[in-house]
């Protein structure tokens, strides 16, 4: 049995769970999220607790089983504390600002500003002009939006310049190196 699948979510208090013919529904005080279970997963609400079933051990229910838990879970956790990603942005003159309306405006070094508008439910801010933080309730869309920013100058392995993850580490490259002139 998957260690993850056979896991219960438990649901925390202000939390409201539903489900209606394997779409649930999870209602919390960062906001509301939905899912579309497989048609081959049970999911029950027990005793304020969430338990995902698969009816057998086929290879592809066996995969489904873990990835149905693991989105149900992440949807209680996003509606219940949110998720965040920090983005550093990295080289002179680079800078980041958040505009009113959720656009973010980077300078990263092209001739023109790039303005990249955020996706309903996620709220970018930027606390100091080279920290980007975008944060929101569902884990899939803050991550994509956090990967698209850091598409537009990624860093490189030279300098160090670019947009990476706060917690990402860059191994840096030493430059080419010289013969040792005439």
């Amino acid at each position: 049995m998957s260690r993850i699948g056979k896991k219960p979510i438990p649901v925390p208090a202000g939390v409201e769970v539903a489900i209606d013919n394997n779409v649930v529904t999870v209602k919390g005080p960062k906001g509301t999220l939905t899912v579309n279970a497989h048609r081959n997963m049970t999911v029950a609400l027990e005793n304020g607790e969430i338990i995902v079933t698969r009816p057998d051990d086929e290879k592809e229910n066996r995969a489904l089983h873990g990835l149905t838990r693991s989105l149900i879970a992440n949807m209680v956790e996003g509606v219940t504390n949110g998720f965040k990603k920090e983005l550093d942005v990295n080289g002179v003159g680079y800078r980041a600002a958040a505009t009113g309306g959720n656009k973010l405006t980077l300078n990263v070094g092209y001739s023109h500003p790039v303005n990249i508008d955020a996706p309903a439910g996620v709220t970018v801010e930027t606390p100091a002009p080279n920290k980007i933080v975008i944060s929101g309730a569902d884990k899939q869309a803050v991550g994509e939006f956090a990967a698209n920013v850091r598409k537009v100058r990624p860093p490189e392995p030279y300098k160090g310049k670019g947009i990476k993850y706060s917690d990402e580490v860059i191994r840096r490259k030493e430059g080419k190196a010289g013969k040792g002139g005439k």
